[in-house]
């Protein structure tokens, strides 16, 4: 058992007009069900009653866990890995074109086993990466030659020490909200960029899916955002949101995972046609992608 945490108010905005929104199952490790409410003044949404930071950790214990095992195993991981390749390029490419640099100084939070970390390392880029998972440090260390740091260091680095922090799939999973805003602020020059992506339950697979989407992924995701509780969280800590990308393969990723969730197998056919439908409504219109890379400017 663990002591839960109840929040009453909300922990982007402090508002207290939350209100119960949806029940989701913890399908990777416990099966255990967990609410998850809504803010009406932000709009983002939380998980309710999760476990406190000492206590999550055997939620990520899961072979499936592909950040921190880098497994291969079954068609869907295999897929991921496939897709990685490419995006760990498109990644770098995007740093390089918002910080306006082609080398710098980059934080990459939640580095999982190190496969960005390593991209921008290769490319010249003074790396910084940090990583909870002591499994996933030491497979960063085996694999790229990486060795990642624990996150809280983020409290103590110089202040204005980066050009760039990414969070790819990560902001989703950090207890101390409002603590790492005010440290992303505190270490980026006026004018340095935050890189965060994350998944976006107002997307059409999302409302497809229902509580059944994969991306709600309780409780290891303690928030859900939509564009708009990005924006309004962003302004609250001093940053602007000055574009937002798809991030496109995201969509089928989740619809083969919702679909094995549902019906106890992947099909195929029918998450391919979620997965694209959900793309093409989001072709002129990012912010309806399934995840979404929020490119962010301190002002």
């Amino acid at each position: 058992m663990f002591t839960p945490i109840h929040h009453y108010h909300c922990p982007a905005c402090n508002s207290d007009k939350v209100e119960y929104a949806l029940t989701a199952k913890d399908h990777t490790v416990s099966k255990d069900n967990f609410d998850i409410w809504h803010c009406n003044q932000c709009s983002i949404r939380f998980t309710q009653d999760v476990p406190n930071i000492d206590q999550i950790g055997p939620y990520y214990q899961s072979a499936n866990y592909i950040s921190h095992s880098n497994t291969k195993k079954g068609l869907i991981n295999q897929l991921y890995h496939l897709v990685r390749n490419y995006t760990l390029g498109a990644k770098a490419r995007l740093v390089k074109k918002y910080s306006g640099k082609a080398t710098g100084r980059i934080l990459d939070i939640g580095a999982g086993v190190g496969a960005f970390a390593s991209t921008m390392k290769v490319q010249g880029w003074h790396t910084t990466a940090l990583e909870p998972d002591a499994s996933a440090r030491a497979e960063a260390k085996k694999q790229y030659g990486i060795d990642l740091m624990l996150p809280n260091e983020l409290y103590s680095f110089e202040p204005q020490i980066f050009d760039v922090i990414t969070m790819w799939h990560v902001l989703e999973h950090v207890h101390d909200l409002q603590g790492y805003w005010k440290n992303f602020n505190r270490v980026l020059p006026v004018g340095g960029k935050l890189i965060i992506a994350v998944p976006n339950y107002t997307s059409t697979d999302a409302e497809h899916y229902g509580s059944i989407w994969a991306a709600y992924d309780v409780p290891r995701h303690l928030y859900h955002f939509s564009p708009a509780s990005m924006a309004h969280l962003a302004g609250i800590h001093g940053f602007t949101v000055v574009a937002t990308k798809p991030m496109w393969f995201d969509s089928f990723y989740v619809s083969m995972l919702s679909e094995q969730y549902q019906h106890g197998a992947t099909r195929y056919l029918s998450a391919f046609w979620q997965g694209l439908k959900s793309n093409l409504a989001a072709i002129n219109n990012p912010n309806k992608c399934s995840s979404v890379v929020y490119i962010l400017q301190k002002n």
